[in-house]
């Protein structure tokens, strides 16, 4: 059987290395090359790492791995889910590895979640060699849409009350989710009080294009603000999510539901009540570039 091979991988090291973040690369040991495709909109390579078990890499860039998913899925869909009196009705953009699914569907007031990815490759792969984030997809409350995002939400009206964009970086096919159009798209799309969640970038990195996507919201939602956790495997170690509410009494530091300690350390890795409130806590540098 012929070995898999991929530009990434040198001497057996998988190399992330990109514009969005120059000077610097993350590299991850490589035990085996599981998966390669070129599918109609991405590069999707998923190996086995040699200390963070299985790996998906788009189009270069790690979205996944085994050993630290949890601190991103948990976040980006806890926020906003518990940020909500009661959300029933949800919907996520791209998260076509199943990971935030499999978040949702533990908030039992949950009636109905929606996913629509542009990229079938990325949902059968991680079916495939994810089944830890895939399970996602086996509940019955969800319901699968293949297509892009913006032009899925260009009709929908006061349809849902979350919406979590679970994207890859503004480059390549979720360009336009970083825009402030698809921010006024989801607006529409969401109910009365409706709350939002998006993946929103590195502080170390990427300052001006939070503080453009942010002032972005700030001129469509009443409430606006950005959260972050911490993640190894993501560039520098840290990841933020914009949060914004159509309800101008939503206040994003102070969960409005919360879960008993029993349920926090029997079904969850990463998020509590006290890290909900600790991630809209900034460092001094954020703080000013916010304010300012």
């Amino acid at each position: 059987m012929t070995e898999i091979t991929h530009p990434n991988i040198k001497d057996g090291w998988f190399i992330e290395s990109q514009a969005l973040w120059p000077g610097q690369a993350m590299t991850l040991k490589v035990k085996k090359v599981i998966h390669h495709e070129k599918s109609k909109f991405q590069d999707v390579l998923v190996f086995e790492s040699t200390d963070y078990g299985m790996v998906l890499a788009l189009d270069g860039v790690i979205q996944s791995t085994e050993r630290d998913e949890f601190s991103y899925q948990e976040m980006i869909t806890h926020l906003p889910m518990n940020s909500h009196p009661c959300p029933k009705d949800v919907l996520v953009i791209g998260g076509g590895d199943g990971g935030v699914l499999r978040e949702i569907v533990k908030h039992d007031c949950v009636e109905s979640v929606t996913l629509c990815d542009i990229d079938e490759s990325v949902i059968k792969v991680s079916k495939q060699y994810f089944p830890h984030l895939a399970c996602g997809f086996d509940h019955p409350k969800v319901k699968v849409h293949i297509g892009d995002g913006f032009q899925f939400l260009k009709d929908k009206v006061n349809s849902f009350d979350v919406i979590i964009t679970d994207s890859s970086d503004p480059v390549g096919p979720a360009e336009s989710l970083y825009k402030e159009d698809y921010f006024k798209l989801m607006f529409n799309a969401l109910k009365e009080g409706g709350v939002l969640s998006t993946q929103g970038e590195c502080m170390w990195l990427h300052l001006d294009l939070i503080k453009k996507v942010l002032n972005d919201c700030k001129k469509i939602y009443p409430v606006a603000t950005y959260a972050y956790t911490t993640i190894p495997t993501y560039p520098s170690g840290q990841i933020g999510f914009m949060l914004c509410s159509k309800n101008p009494e939503t206040n994003f530091a102070k969960p409005l539901r919360k879960w008993s300690e029993e349920f926090e350390k029997e079904h969850l890795r990463y998020y509590n009540a006290a890290v909900h409130e600790a991630s809209m806590i900034y460092p001094q540098f954020l703080k000013n570039a916010l304010e300012n």
